[in-house]
């Protein structure tokens, strides 16, 4: 896609994803046989549910239909989420990650497993689990110390205490 397509598509898209405050957090076309596939990934602080996405999915389409930001051709259109396992790239993702498990890539080299217990505008307050039966210990990171993050998808984590009083 086009860099000057895919800038329409955000110009054209924003607004209307802002207006049910939601973040647009990505728009993405690719080739799906003979079909365009346009995936639009929007998130929010309260999270997704399902009938959001349904409804989105028809105002955006309904504007697409007026427009002709997609051009000739068939397309398929989704609006999703961007998953569990997607990078945290902007500041609101460690916001929404706090709590969660998370594995960094270290701009100085190597990767640290941790739990983000707090975020402001320059870092992110860290728990390192302990190993082999120690007890888990507090680190402080920069934001410029991060190459690259994701979250690490829990089976069996244990619910905190915010989660056992709700």
């Amino acid at each position: 896609m086009s860099t000057t397509q895919s800038d329409r598509l955000r110009g054209l898209l924003e607004p209307l994803v802002a207006a049910k405050d939601l973040d647009l957090e990505d728009i993405e076309v690719s080739r799906a046989g003979k079909r365009r596939m346009l995936r639009i990934i929007v998130d929010s602080d309260e999270g997704l549910d399902l009938d959001l996405c349904a409804e989105l999915s028809r105002e955006i389409s309904d504007l697409l239909d007026e427009t002709d930001a997609m051009g000739e051709g068939e397309y398929n259109l989704e609006v999703s989420s961007p998953g569990a396992d997607r990078p945290l790239t902007e500041h609101r993702h460690y916001v929404r990650a706090e709590g969660r498990l998370v594995k960094f890539q270290l701009t100085e080299g190597g990767e640290l497993i941790a739990r983000i217990l707090g975020v402001d505008d320059e870092g992110l307050d860290l728990e390192v689990p302990g190993v082999k039966g120690r007890k888990a210990t507090a680190r402080r990171i920069a934001f410029t110390d991060v190459a690259k993050a994701r979250v690490e998808i829990e089976f069996n984590r244990k619910n905190d205490t915010k989660e056992e009083e709700a």
